[in-house]
Order: structure tokens, then sequence, then C-alpha cells
């Protein structure tokens, strides 16, 4: 069993930058890929983007290209997402999912087996 927790959402203005954390909890989280997902009040879910067992392979949304990173740190359990230049369009739910076939960046949350709560990510106009 892995238990994924999410951290670092917040209020943030137009353009500004924050940094979400995903610590997993459980064993060989090394071994799984992470995606980053999405969603707003009356919004459908959204993929942000998925990074490999070993960050050797990255994906991301379309919508987040060149603005959002997603690294992480196996030492630590750890997934990153970086959000840079944010929009209000950003505003949403945030949450890490985790899946044991550790080479997929599937964009689809029924592929991963676990996944968090969230962080909630607001920003204003």
């Amino acid at each position: 069993q892995v238990r994924l927790v999410e951290s670092g959402g917040g209020l943030v203005q137009t353009g500004g930058s924050l940094r979400l954390s995903c610590e997993a909890s459980g064993r060989a989280f090394s071994m799984y890929a992470v995606g980053w997902f999405r969603q707003a009040p009356g919004k459908e879910r959204e993929f942000v983007g998925g990074i490999s067992w070993n960050g050797g392979r990255i994906d991301y949304a379309d919508s987040v290209k060149g603005r959002f990173a997603i690294s992480r740190d196996n030492a630590k359990n750890t997934a990153y997402l970086q959000m840079n230049a944010l929009k209000p369009d950003d505003t949403a739910n945030y949450f890490c999912a985790a899946t044991t076939l550790g080479g997929s960046l599937s964009p689809h949350l029924f592929d991963y087996n676990y996944s968090g709560q969230g962080t909630l990510v607001t920003v204003s106009a």
C-alpha cells in the first residue's frame, strides 16, 4: 500500500509560482511512475503531467508545457510539481497519483493504483 500526501498549495497572484510536493509512504515508491492531475470546480479532471520511475521520461499537458516542471527525489520518496507563470485558469485542486507501471505516463487516472487527496491552488487575477 502507498499513501500519497500533497502539500504546497495556496493563494498566489497571476504570474506567481508555487511548488507542490507529493510525499509517499509505503514501499517501493522509487519503482512507481507518478502523475499529477488537477480538477477545478465544475470542470473535468485534467492530466497535468507525469514522470517515470527514474525521471527519465517526463510529459506535460499542452496547457502547462513551458510553465510547469515535474521532478522527483526517490531518496525522499517525493515528487514535485514546480508551477511558474501561474494563471487564474490554473486554479484547481492538484493531486498526485502513482502507478506500479514505472514507465507509464498515462493521462488516465484509472491507470494509477494510488492517489492523494490533493492540495488547493488558487490564482488570483
